[in-house]
């Protein structure tokens, strides 16, 4: 008898854990929500832009700053976020990033003029930047350790998915359309409506973030420790609670104690080095080139031979296989670990870019355009696909995870924040230059910078990348004892 109560007690135990779990994963999805907008809002455009181009009469150059506009917004939001998340708490910061994203939609949807398209774009922006930092701090400081990194990454399935929401609603109103310069219903053109649907996942996007329990960190930081404990029941084993607790406090007693030590000043060009580290894994995300996917995929299909119609179901196509992906690393970063992925991943990106390079490099101008002939549009087409099968299941979400766990939980909410704004800063400068590069020079020069970035990505997570898989959050910003913990693991000579 006494062996069968232990056993009923066993099984009790692991009902109960598995109820906890899900309920984690429930709130760490409800907190990406933010990304499904990061991720509609900045691909929206793509089906909208030759038509704003034609609408408006811009120029090139002009082009590629309407697009990129909301990046610089982006930028600011995400510098900012941090800092409004340690003062106003974890869910006003979402409700604030959602009223951002709902007024953009409305702005750009009724746009009379590429400027003031520009303004909106540049608010949806603030709403993006907003939700890229908020979402993966959230996520972080509700996961247990063991399930941090596939929990963290579902911030970059929710931003693929969006993404595949995006150019799915695009295609289906410019293809019901006739185009997305056609009127499509009350008067307004396909492409106004591209930006008005995104209203919907806005106003979801609140309403959830209204149902969400603050984050037990910032509850504690705030000196409300009863709901702090009531938010830790809920997601931890009653064995643990205290244990949890204890730790939390213990990490903010120690940032209180080392409030002086706080700066992200730093010897090296200003700024701590695992700062920089943080800076430059974010540029060279998207020194990638992969948003030049996302935001001109259908332009530049339509430049090598396809119709509109078969260019936006090339996108989509494109970005199911980004959302199936993401899987991938969401199965493997928690068994496999951060830094082997990140480094298949960059080995993936330069081959595939490299083959866009070559193909393009083949091109014929046919009235100013590049015409791809023979095998090589298949080439490139395979080359694109490849590409974003490497990125989103290594950089795409394996970056978010790192930002959000590299950082000493002293300095960790701005130090992801100035990480996160280099990020959106390269992502303007790639977006902004490539209509420049790509129509005033060549296709080839901007894919063959974009391989050579891949190229030297592989390089910097083989020296500079810390191992963070199975380490507690509040260990996590100690790169010696991560370091330390690798060498341990992969012998004296250091990584491998």
């Amino acid at each position: 008898m006494a062996t069968s109560g232990v056993a009923g007690q066993a099984d009790t135990d692991v009902k109960t854990d598995k109820k906890l779990r899900r309920k984690v994963i429930a709130l760490a999805a409800a907190g990406a929500i933010g990304g499904f907008l990061f991720g509609f809002d900045s691909s929206v455009v793509n089906g909208a832009v030759d038509a704003i181009q034609a609408d408006f009469s811009l120029t090139a150059a002009f082009t590629g700053f309407a697009v990129a506009s909301a990046l610089l917004g982006c930028a600011v939001g995400a510098y900012l976020a941090g800092r409004l998340a340690d003062r106003l708490g974890r869910i006003p910061v979402m409700l604030i990033g959602a009223v951002l994203f709902l007024v953009s939609s409305l702005g750009s949807g009724f746009a009379f003029a590429a400027w003031d398209l520009t303004v909106w774009r540049l608010i949806g922006g603030l709403g993006i930047g907003i939700a890229s930092v908020i979402a993966p701090a959230y996520i972080s400081e509700i996961a247990p350790k063991a399930i941090r990194g596939s929990l963290a990454s579902l911030q970059q399935l929710a931003i693929t998915v969006g993404i595949f929401t995006a150019l799915l609603s695009d295609a289906v109103l410019a293809n019901v359309a006739g185009g997305a310069n056609e009127v499509f219903f009350l008067g307004l053109d396909a492409w106004r409506w591209m930006f008005l649907v995104c209203a919907v996942p806005a106003i979801i996007y609140g309403l959830v973030a209204l149902r969400l329990p603050e984050s037990p960190r910032y509850l504690l930081m705030t000196d409300k420790k009863e709901k702090a404990t009531k938010v830790l029941a809920s997601i931890t084993p009653a064995n643990q609670l205290d244990k949890a607790v204890a730790d939390i406090e213990a990490g903010i007693r120690e940032d209180a104690a080392n409030a002086d030590k706080g700066s992200l000043r730093g010897k090296r060009f200003g700024l701590l080095p695992i700062v920089w580290v943080g800076i430059i894994l974010s540029m060279l995300q998207q020194l990638v080139g992969i948003n030049v996917i996302f935001y001109y995929s259908t332009t530049l299909w339509s430049s090598v031979g396809f119709k509109e119609s078969d260019s936006l179901t090339i996108s989509v196509i494109t970005s199911v296989t980004n959302v199936a992906v993401t899987f991938v690393a969401i199965f493997l970063v928690d068994k496999v670990g951060r830094r082997p992925i990140l480094l298949f991943g960059s080995v993936g990106m330069a081959v595939a870019l490299g083959s866009m390079t070559l193909a393009f490099s083949q091109a014929q101008l046919v009235d100013g355009k590049p015409s791809l002939e023979g095998a090589w549009g298949i080439i490139a087409l395979v080359g694109a696909n490849l590409f974003v099968v490497a990125f989103g299941a290594s950089w795409g979400p394996l970056v978010w995870v790192l930002l959000g766990e590299i950082f000493p939980t002293r300095i960790r909410g701005r130090a992801l924040g100035v990480a996160a704004a280099a990020q959106w800063l390269t992502n303007f400068a790639v977006t902004m230059t490539f209509p420049i590069i790509s129509q005033d020079v060549s296709l080839t020069l901007a894919y063959g910078l974009y391989a050579a970035f891949a190229a030297l990505s592989f390089f910097f997570v083989f020296f500079k990348i810390p191992e963070t898989k199975g380490v507690a959050l509040e260990e996590t910003g100690s790169l010696s004892v991560v370091r330390g913990r690798r060498r341990e693991k992969d012998g004296v000579g250091g990584a491998k």
